[in-house]
Formats: C-alpha cells, structure tokens, sequence
C-alpha cells in the first residue's frame, strides 16, 4: 500500500524546457506522475511561465505543494547573455549551430552578474563578473565592441574597476 498523502510536503522539481513551448508530456511524465499531477497541465504551466524566454533553453523550478505546481524560472548566465544579445527569435527546427556574434554593453554585464551574484561561487562581485563575461566569450559575443577575454584581463590587472556590488 502506498504511504499516506501528505498535503503540507513540498517537493522540487528542475525541468530544462525550451521558453514559450509547452515541455513534452513524455519528458515530464517520469518526474511528475509520481507525485500525482498531470504532465499535460505542468506542461501548460510552464508555457505560460516561460513566454518570455521565448526560444531559449531555460531551467523550470516546479514547486509543488498539495498536487498544485508553480513553475518559475531559474535563469542560467548563458540565457541571460543570450537574452541581452535581444536577438529575434528563431525556429529550432530550421536554424542550428547559431553563432551568437552581436554586442553587449558592460552595464548589462552587470545586471546579469547582480542577478547571478547568489548562485556564483565567487569571493567578491568582480569574480562574478568574471564569470559572466567568459559566458559571453563562450557564446560568441563582444561586450562593449572589446573581445570578453581583454576585459577579464583588464579586471584581473586592476585596470577595469567594478562596482563593489
């Protein structure tokens, strides 16, 4: 016989959907049938909550509590770059292996790393800065028309100040 339902246990569930597209039940069915929902409904749910990231890979959190699930979204540091770039949004069936090779400004770098700034494991905030701009030279980006690369340097050799947070 299966334990005894408990309406006061939360359980968390990480789901990487794709923004604005409902997740595919066969995908969720594993992780949220056990707890008793319906994969086509938290699919709905996810849609909805991630029509802004619209064509981006994104990390869903589902909370769920008494058969009821929010999902909100846990942004990585790449989707965030990726969303700064504010490209127009593309079909993933038709486009792959997109070359990112648009500008970000510096100020936007450090939005994204104030947002970031919990989940870093960096001392200070220029070390999350760090980490944000060797994102954007993984995506492919430039910030501010200057290779990420020189500006890590630039913060390394203290040449660059950045905001103490």
């Amino acid at each position: 016989m299966p334990p005894k339902f408990d309406p006061n246990r939360v359980d968390i569930v990480y789901v990487r959907a794709v923004g604005g597209e409902t997740a595919p039940a066969s995908t969720l069915a594993p992780k949220i049938g056990p707890l008793g929902l319906s994969p086509k409904k938290i699919g709905d749910d996810i849609m909805k909550a991630t029509k802004d990231w619209k064509g981006l890979r994104v990390t869903v959190k589902l909370t769920i509590q008494n058969r009821i699930a929010k999902a909100e979204v846990v942004p990585s540091a790449a989707s965030l770059v990726i969303k700064a770039l504010k490209e127009p949004v593309r079909d993933r069936k038709k486009d792959k292996n997109i070359l990112h090779n648009g500008n970000i400004a510096l100020k936007d770098v450090y939005e994204i790393a104030r947002t970031m700034r919990a989940r870093s494991m960096a001392k200070e905030f220029s070390g999350t800065v760090r980490e944000i701009l060797g994102t954007a030279r993984s995506v492919g980006c430039t910030v501010d028309g200057k290779a990420p690369q020189d500006l890590i340097d630039a913060i390394r050799s203290g040449e660059l100040e950045t905001p103490a947070e």
